[in-house]
């Protein structure tokens, strides 16, 4: 099992940043990336951004590009989210994840941070 713990949400103003960060425990041996998704009122739950926990290399959903940057720290089992340019668009709750295969799927979910952006 793998525990996954958010923080960082919270109140903003639009134009605003804010960063997130989700910190692993567990059998973390195996993971093979740690991703963002998040789900605004009334809508699916949505990819925004991911990275390969062996090489750094991202992945971003276009309505985040530029804007948020995800980066982690091995030695502390962390991904950290930097989110740039908040707009109101980007309320919702964020859910930090982890892979452990080479699929799309994704195994272990944290409980979520609200991030809530006013204009």
């Amino acid at each position: 099992q793998v525990q996954l713990v958010e923080s960082g949400g919270g109140l903003v103003q639009a134009g605003g940043s804010l960063r997130l960060s989700c910190a692993a425990s567990g059998r973390t041996f195996g993971t093979v990336a740690m991703g963002w998704f998040r789900q605004a009122p009334g809508k699916e739950r949505e990819f925004v951004a991911a990275i390969i926990r062996s090489d750094g290399s991202t992945s971003y959903a276009d309505s985040v590009k530029g804007r948020f940057t995800i980066s982690r720290d091995n030695t502390k089992n962390t991904v950290y989210l930097q989110m740039n340019s908040l707009k109101p668009e980007d309320t919702a709750v964020y859910y930090c994840a982890v892979r452990r295969g080479f699929g799309p799927r994704y195994d272990y979910w944290g409980q979520g941070t609200q991030v809530t952006v006013s204009s």
